[in-house]
């Protein structure tokens, strides 16, 4: 698995492209330096289905859940997904701004959009992730820090890292200690 000279996964089997229009371009010179895992589920709790890459498509139907309601309006979207049975969806290429982080901060640099990469995990706070989700994971990780040198080990961060008492995910249920060790 590599990463093109436009910023997408190739030489990877099950990667699927879908352009969100929820990314912009990065600012001028600004390096790529940062790598954020989040988790996702939609409805909350329950996986499966289309409903997180409708959200990310700005093509949520608030009329399928009740929680949809007060979501559908959001304007958000990462790079990469990676589904409870690793498949792979890309977003955006990694060379432009998925609108992935929101108000954050790391290392006193503001607004990680600009300078990082961002991949949703299907999956909640507290369940555990899936090994295949692992894997696809660690994959992706190796082509990341092969095209991207200054994402190292110490810049892989949760949602919750950088966005502290806003955001939880990946939570709990995701084995950062195990995740360090495949890298």
């Amino acid at each position: 698995m590599k990463i093109d000279e436009n910023g997408w996964l190739s030489g990877f089997d099950s990667v699927t492209h879908r352009l969100t229009p929820n990314q912009n371009d990065r600012p001028a010179n600004t390096p790529i330096s940062l790598l954020v895992v989040h988790g996702i589920s939609l409805p909350p709790g329950q996986f499966g289905g289309q409903y997180i890459e409708d959200f990310f498509l700005n093509q949520l139907d608030p009329e399928q859940h009740s929680y949809f309601k007060s979501i559908c309006e959001q304007q958000v979207s990462s790079h990469l997904l990676i589904k409870r049975d690793g498949e792979v969806v890309q977003f955006a290429s990694f060379e432009s701004r998925a609108w992935h982080a929101g108000a954050s901060c790391f290392d006193q640099e503001v607004n990680c959009n600009d300078f990082s990469i961002g991949i949703e995990l299907e999956g909640t706070d507290q369940l555990p992730y899936e090994e295949i989700q692992y894997n696809q994971l660690v994959a992706v990780t190796h082509a990341l820090m092969a095209a991207y040198p200054q994402i190292t080990t110490d810049r892989i961060v949760g949602h919750s890292d950088i966005a502290p008492g806003r955001k939880t995910d990946p939570g709990p249920g995701f084995d950062w200690n195990y995740f360090r060790a495949l890298i």
